[in-house]
């Protein structure tokens, strides 16, 4: 597949008359191609929704002439931040993307999402193969079975880039001839021949995922323990989703992607640590503090004086 700039610039030059809500945020990236690796990319090609539309599904039906921005606002953080997810479902992306192999067969565990990939049965696969640069060629992890440790040194690295390239070259050059009737070619199938191609050859495919399960992919993807390549694609699309949908993705970095859940038994062990030190709080001290961070909303502060309480850690005095 290729990149279909045309389109987008017809699209732009024609004045569009729609029912449908336009997202102005969404509207600036499609087709907006964001290089990524040596040989890939991610631009949004289409999309459906937006803020308001995760409200309008949440609330089913709303007076549209007395809604405020703040009340928008107040209730996607509400969403969220309670895990009231199907709202979200309502709002979708497709995206456009080119990528290694090994980092596709990554990315499609997410299965909650609808993808058309580049058949290799069908089409012949470009001599495209991921080099990874110098500075993320790294040893395993001495304490992580599925991770990256320390860099290796510049001669290494170098080594790795050269040999790598070669055995590139080799299993195309096979792959070549097993498609060709040139030079006694055997002219095998496409889905024979594609058999010594490596999981560093690049593929593409559209892959249309909606909001709520965007946004776990890239809570998981962005980490920074994930793999360097899929993190990647991971940010590139992060930068559309939070022009596209401003509300929803500040009360995913507040309660999702930059929050810290503890287990039954972790916080067993806090308020055991904190009751041998006879630590406690007042509801005014925790409002007041609450306040002075910045946090206004009234319900979510209700919220942690209640957390707060549950946990025994309320002075009720």
């Amino acid at each position: 597949m290729d990149i279909d700039r045309d389109r987008f610039e017809k699209l732009k030059s024609v004045k569009n008359e729609t029912l449908r809500p336009v997202n102005s945020g969404a509207e600036e990236w499609l087709g907006v191609v964001i290089p990524i690796l040596d040989h890939g990319f991610v631009y949004l090609n289409d999309y459906q929704g937006s803020d308001e539309g995760v409200e309008q599904a949440a609330r089913v039906s709303y007076g549209e002439g007395t809604r405020k921005t703040s009340e928008t606002k107040g209730l996607l953080r509400y969403l969220m931040r309670n895990e009231h997810t199907s709202p979200f479902e309502m709002v979708e992306f497709q995206f456009h993307a080119k990528m290694p192999i090994f980092v596709a067969r990554q990315w499609v565990r997410h299965r909650t999402a609808s993808l058309n990939e580049y058949s290799a049965r069908y089409s012949v696969v470009k001599d495209e193969f991921y080099i990874p640069e110098s500075n993320v060629i790294s040893v395993q992890s001495s304490d992580n079975k599925q991770g990256r440790g320390d860099a290796v040194v510049p001669k290494i690295a170098e080594e790795v880039k050269v040999r790598l390239s070669n055995y590139y070259k080799e299993g195309n050059d096979l792959y070549q001839w097993l498609l060709s009737t040139e030079n006694d070619g055997p002219n095998l199938a496409r889905e024979l021949a594609r058999i010594p191609l490596p999981v560093a050859s690049y593929t593409e495919w559209y892959w249309k995922v909606d909001l709520h399960n965007l946004f776990h992919f890239l809570k998981l993807r962005m980490d920074p323990h994930a793999q360097f390549e899929i993190r990647e694609y991971a940010n590139a699309m992060a930068e559309i989703v939070k022009d596209a949908v401003p509300i929803s993705w500040e009360a995913f970095e507040d309660y999702q992607l930059n929050a810290t859940k503890f287990t039954k038994p972790e916080k067993e062990i806090l308020i055991d640590m904190l009751s041998k030190r006879g630590i406690k709080f007042s509801s005014e001290e925790i409002i007041h503090t609450a306040k002075g961070m910045g946090l206004k909303n009234k319900r979510e502060i209700e919220e942690l004086v209640d957390k707060i309480q549950k946990m025994n850690l309320l002075d009720s005095r």
